[in-house]
């Protein structure tokens, strides 16, 4: 009587290991995107490393007594940093006091109030306010919000002033704190919401005091993220805001400023143009590397921020 073979009878460790070519095509691919990510490291370094080379030559060999003139006039040796960081501080009030209330109020609707078939066309119609140009912002804060709003608050305003130029920062953060905040809040349970609907509470109650409360690590990365989103925007406030050559110190946000990006973008209208004037080149390397200070402690402030807070369900 014949002994039928098991069905195991033939497998070897050979077996298991795969097609060579299979085996080689994802040995490749994992090296292709291991080389990608050691690449942006790489970038990133060198990034890092021409910041603060430039800016520590500007430190070593800058007078202290002109960080601390009246205004920044970087082609007079005057290098007053407190100007520049007033009128970023302005801006980026400004644009809170706008994307804030607004973004919220938005991300509250699609996530609590909204139908999937409103939110289907109401959340794209958002977000194509992060695909207009900031220049085009730029003109439009310069040719309508500062005369048709800032103007008829305040008319003795001038026509490019800080004010003019937070608004259209402020525009331009709404879809992303926007985007943000409606994501954290959608990542809520709906068993939070149901056993606060059950003990009698209504809609708007339940929206801010259990869904807000419940993603408050979510929504604070979205302030964070468009705090660092409006610090680091450059073509609005150059446009609007005036003061391209320079800027006095002033702390009033209806006149002209000048912010850190701004100052750069201005300054470095030509190389030629920039080394005509001592430490003037190295001077945006500075101010750059303050700038990416600032953003990466914003950034550290909320990466342990959220991690308090954050509660998992």
């Amino acid at each position: 009587m014949a002994t039928a073979t098991p069905p195991h009878a033939d497998l070897s460790l050979a077996s298991f290991r795969g097609d060579g070519r299979r085996m080689r095509k994802e040995r490749g691919i994992r090296y292709l995107f291991r080389l990608a990510a050691v690449l942006s490291i790489v970038i990133s370094g060198l990034i890092v490393l021409s910041l603060v080379r430039e800016a520590w030559t500007f430190i070593t060999q800058v007078e202290w007594a002109s960080l601390l003139t009246t205004g920044w006039f970087p082609r007079r040796g005057q290098y007053d940093v407190l100007t520049l960081v007033v009128g970023s501080l302005l801006v980026t009030g400004v644009a809170m006091l706008v994307a804030i209330p607004i973004g919220m109020g938005a991300a509250i609707y699609l996530s609590e109030y909204a139908t999937s078939r409103v939110r289907r066309y109401l959340k794209p119609a958002l977000e194509i306010l992060a695909g207009i140009p900031s220049v085009v912002l730029g003109y439009f804060a310069l040719t309508f919000i500062s005369p048709e709003i800032v103007g008829r608050i305040v008319p003795s305003s001038n026509q490019f002033n800080l004010a003019a130029a937070g608004i259209g920062v402020g525009i331009l953060t709404i879809p992303l704190i926007a985007s943000i905040a409606e994501d954290a809040m959608r990542s809520v349970p709906n068993a939070l919401r149901e056993a606060s609907y059950g003990m009698g509470a209504r809609k708007v109650t339940t929206s801010v005091k259990v869904v807000i409360p419940a993603a408050v690590s979510g929504l604070v990365a979205a302030f964070i993220v468009g705090v660092s989103r409006a610090i680091g925007e450059t073509m609005v406030v150059f446009i609007a805001a005036g003061a391209s050559g320079g800027a006095l110190r002033s702390f009033d946000p209806f006149g002209q400023g000048q912010t850190m990006t701004g100052g750069m973008a201005s300054l470095a209208s030509g190389t030629d143009q920039v080394r005509g004037a001592a430490l003037t080149f190295q001077s945006l390397f500075f101010i750059g590397m303050l700038l990416f200070l600032i953003t990466l402690l914003l950034n550290v402030f909320a990466d342990r921020f959220v991690r308090r807070v954050r509660q998992k369900y």
